[in-house]
Parts: C-alpha cells; sequence; structure tokens
C-alpha cells in the first residue's frame, strides 16, 4: 500500500479519507464492518483481538474515533451474557 493517501485530495475531502482508511484496513487484513445509522455520518466498526474501534466519518468533515478495550480477555461464564439485558 502506498504511503501517501491516494484518494484524498485536501482539507475537508471526507470520502477521500474513508476510501484511504478502507484500503489500508483492506490491505492489512483487519476485519470491519460498515455503519450508517445517522444520516450524516457512516462509522467504520474495526474489530482486532482485544479491541474495538469505532471510527465515524461526517458530512462535516469531522472524524470521531472511540476505542473500547476488552478489560478481562475471555471469560468463561454463560451468565455475563444476562448482563447486556440488566445495564
Amino acid at each position: 500500500m502506498r504511503d501517501q493517501p491516494f484518494y484524498a485530495t485536501g482539507e475537508g475531502d471526507t470520502f477521500g479519507k474513508l476510501l484511504d482508511l478502507l484500503n489500508r484496513l483492506d490491505a492489512a487484513r483487519i476485519w470491519y464492518r460498515l455503519h450508517h445509522s445517522r444520516p450524516d455520518t457512516v462509522m467504520i466498526d474495526v474489530a482486532v483481538p482485544g479491541w474495538r474501534w469505532e471510527i465515524e466519518f461526517a458530512s462535516d468533515g469531522s472524524v470521531a474515533v472511540e476505542r473500547y478495550r476488552s478489560i478481562a480477555g475471555v471469560e468463561d461464564d454463560p451468565a455475563l451474557v444476562e448482563a447486556l439485558f440488566t445495564a
């Protein structure tokens, strides 16, 4: 993959930045999924062992990143699944 962005043409080129990041993720063989849950954003959900990232590209040119780190590793307690429904 190139060291320089291929698609991004300048400041505020949100779509180019999005394409460049997708190409880098593909080249690195990093799993991701695209989401469109708000009318003005596209989110990339990235998963690597122990981490989950949400990278959101907005129509105003902003890019927001949230990272979630595994706190306990792998746990084998099936009751933990119920915590999803009690929070």
